[in-house]
């Protein structure tokens, strides 16, 4: 009856589209989250509403129903006990080890720094305040403080004498993820632009989408646009780097890898083993979207090539304030501006809850340039607006 069963680990807007590319194949989807009525959950076939950092209940849910494929979505889960399954026959995706590499800053970045020669920038731990302060020798200042798990780029600070520092260790512990307080303080790059490679593991090889760049405020992405316009040599090594690095962590699937473009060069950032919110742009701007291309990565179905329909870009539809009482407006107006010739798509994620800063939904647009993409992508966002009932 299905082509697959899979179950998602976090069920927020990424996780949605990720269930429409897999209902559209014939996959039954079980959705997972820490709330009720999460996006995923009401495309479903089924949902369990768990804390994943909780890995009883996890087991738990993975025994009830047998999925083919555990495919985790976010973050903040208990992948000790997702190293357990896949060890007992259960297969996850794109593996356990890539899943807990990357759960955490400190994993990911020591694989690929330390071990397999990835230019990255300076960079040191610290799991006091005192040590955080102290890291300052080794990577200078300015510096970056991130805590080693968060999502989004939540806790992110830039620290400019050592004075900052300690405040910017407060700031990442009050806004990481889990219960382990670590940071990471990391050399200021000054770099001309930061992309994602989206990179594809596939049963036939690795397959590249033209880069994505975007732009961020308060540590979370505004805009991403496609392609991004950078140096041959820098794509170049950003390619051999994202190669490298997802082959040598295994597995089927999308990942998305971001590296800050300085002139020639690719410095490695960061790594997800899953489709990237700065992807999105690709639910307009290719032939098969981030989301479709995981879903066959995984299931071993073939990918044709990956073409680019245009220069494309999106923005992102913000609240401003906590409410489960609320509506939008405005969704006409922004799709009107698509009648003047260049396309333009709004996605509205349905989360039952608004949040400051929490994205609700994101504006698409595809245009003759980059930059008119942006711009018309950045204006249907505007229009859309969110009313509260309280």
């Amino acid at each position: 009856m299905y082509l697959a069963t899979l179950m998602l680990l976090g069920s927020g807007e990424l996780g949605r589209e990720f269930a429409i590319a897999a209902k559209r194949l014939g996959c039954r989807v079980v959705a997972c989250d820490r709330y009720a009525g999460a996006p995923a959950m009401q495309l479903a076939d089924a949902f369990e509403v768990l804390p994943m950092l909780d890995g009883a209940a996890l087991r738990a849910a993975v025994e009830k129903h047998a999925p083919d494929m555990i495919v985790p979505e976010i973050e903040a889960i208990d992948t000790a006990t997702l190293a357990e399954l896949e060890r007992e026959g259960w297969r996850v995706v794109p593996s356990a080890n890539a899943v807990q590499l990357t759960m955490n800053r400190d994993g990911i970045r020591d694989f690929a720094a330390r071990e397999l020669g990835l230019l990255t920038s300076k960079y040191r731990f610290a799991e006091s305040r005192d040590e955080a302060i102290a890291a300052i020798e080794a990577v200078g200042l300015p510096c970056v403080i991130k805590p080693v798990m968060s999502s989004s780029g939540k806790g992110q600070s830039l620290a400019k004498t050592a004075e900052e520092v300690g405040a910017a260790w407060d700031y990442a512990v009050a806004n990481m993820r889990g219960d382990r307080p670590r940071v990471i303080v990391e050399e200021y790059i000054a770099f001309d632009s930061e992309i994602t490679l989206l990179t594809v593991a596939t049963r036939d090889g690795i397959l590249f989408c033209a880069p994505i760049g975007h732009r961020q405020e308060s540590g979370d992405y505004r805009e991403s646009w496609q392609p991004a316009a950078i140096p041959a040599a820098a794509l170049g090594s950003a390619q051999d780097q994202a190669r490298k690095v997802v082959e040598a962590l295994g597995g089927h699937g999308l990942f998305g890898v971001e590296f800050f473009i300085r002139g020639d060069e690719a410095i490695f950032s960061e790594l997800s083993p899953r489709p990237h919110d700065t992807g999105m742009v690709t639910l307009i701007s290719q032939s098969l979207n981030e989301f479709e291309l995981h879903v066959r990565a995984i299931l071993g179905l073939p990918i044709p090539e990956i073409e680019l329909a245009g220069p494309s870009a999106s923005a992102v539809i913000l609240a401003d304030r906590e409410s489960d009482r609320f509506g939008f407006d405005g969704v006409a107006e922004a799709l009107a501006l698509g009648e003047l010739g260049e396309p333009i798509d709004v996605r509205l994620f349905a989360k039952p809850k608004t949040l400051k800063n929490r994205r609700m939904g994101v504006a698409l647009a595809r245009a003759a340039t980059v930059d008119r993409a942006v711009e018309c992508a950045v204006a249907a966002a505007a229009r859309v607006t969110i009313h509260y009932e309280d």
